[in-house]
Parts: structure tokens; sequence; C-alpha cells
């Protein structure tokens, strides 16, 4: 498997779990947030009606434990 596919692989499962964390998101939110967390961070902002601060500090925590290399604590 090649690189590129390995990584777009990576990002479809991240965006299943932040489908899965914030149920609002709709697909094509977080397809129009493409690569940015900026963005990403908007979205859950606008859908939660949380400040961009709450919602960029949620966003980051799931980012880490989605990074951590035991897929238990996802």
């Amino acid at each position: 498997m090649t690189t590129k596919m390995k990584v777009k692989g990576r990002l479809n499962e991240l965006k299943g779990r932040a489908q899965q964390r914030w149920a609002k998101l709709t697909d094509d939110d977080l397809e129009r947030a493409g690569d940015t967390l900026d963005e990403l961070g908007n979205k859950i902002a606008a859908r939660y009606q949380l400040g961009k601060e709450e919602a960029r500090k949620q966003l980051d925590d799931f980012l880490e434990r989605w990074n951590t290399p035991d897929k238990n604590s996802r």
C-alpha cells in the first residue's frame, strides 16, 4: 500500500471517529472543513453552540486520544 493511500485511509478513519464523537457534524461539514483543524473546530463550535476556544480544546483532546497507540483508549 502506498503512503498516499495510508494517509487517505487514516483521514477517513479520523473523519469517521469525529462523526462518532460529534454526531451533529454532517458529511458536508467534514468535507468543507477539509484538512484544517481551525475550520473543523469552527464547525464543532457552530453545531454545538460552543465558543471557538472550547470547541478547539475538545478537538485537541480528541486528537490527542486518537493519536495514542492504545486503540482501547480511543
